[in-house]
């Protein structure tokens, strides 16, 4: 199938390593002319990158300001930062928050905005963000991810009918466990936690599964890839699981 890609514009942050730089990968691949940013140089080829920290307040106005100096304006936005530590809900402060907003919320929204206006009257347009099951089904002791990127799903969900008759269309992807360096941080606290080795706990985080195997980060970049492109026309205001059956819940 050809995704209609080439010739399409697209941003992805996050995208020097894991779900960001697979989704990068794909989009390239299908044609696609892809702006990267990361907080170190990315390695994806075929691509122009822009090093930037959403950690910072200016990340946002530092990136417009780039792609518009290169005289791009993107069709596709792929939101995606970097985890939060992990962390129980009843100790987590009002700082802690705080220090996550701006990569996890804030610098994500920023763009989105930013880039609406050009999107909508081109009369086409697509944002994604990279989200994660625990918007079904909240992860224990990961409180700030399940707080924060509920909140941006929630602004998404809101914006998605907003601009959807102006062919624009607003969609979450909501990884389960892809075998990526962040999951095997996860999955080694997890196993300082309860007593155990990493590959004990990597084998119960398969046993979970009932596909019987992670995910892989190209599975998952190619399903960013058909939800960016003209193809997915009618799919809008969606949170789609890609987690090998593992969420309890449709």
């Amino acid at each position: 199938m050809d995704l209609q890609l080439a010739g399409k514009t697209a941003l992805v942050l996050g995208a020097s390593k894991g779900l960001g730089r697979a989704i990068a990968e794909s989009l390239a691949a299908e044609g696609a002319d892809v702006t990267t940013v990361a907080r170190s140089v990315s390695e994806v080829p075929g691509t122009r990158h822009i090093i930037a920290d959403l950690d910072d307040p200016a990340a946002p106005d530092t990136i417009i300001a780039a792609l518009a100096a290169a005289g791009v304006s993107p069709d596709i936005l792929v939101l995606n930062s970097g985890g939060p530590p992990p962390g129980g809900a009843a100790g987590t402060t009002p700082e802690q928050f705080a220090a996550v907003m701006d990569r996890m919320f804030n610098a994500q929204l920023t763009l989105a905005q930013g880039f609406l206006p050009q999107m909508r009257a081109r009369g086409f347009g697509r944002i994604l963000a990279v989200a994660s099951t625990s918007l079904v089904t909240p992860i224990p002791g990961l409180v700030l991810s399940n707080a924060v990127r509920a909140m941006l799903a929630s602004w998404m969900k809101t914006l998605a009918a907003e601009v959807a008759a102006d062919g624009v269309t607003v969609n979450l992807l909501l990884p389960g466990q892809i075998a990526t360096d962040r999951l095997e941080s996860l999955h080694a606290a997890m196993a300082a936690g309860s007593g155990i080795d990493a590959a004990a706990q990597r084998a119960r985080a398969v046993a979970a599964i009932p596909a019987g195997r992670l995910g892989r980060p190209e599975e998952f970049g190619d399903i960013a890839a058909f939800l960016a492109s003209p193809r997915a026309a009618f799919i809008n205001g969606c949170a789609i699981k890609v987690d090998g059956g593992q969420t309890a819940t449709l």
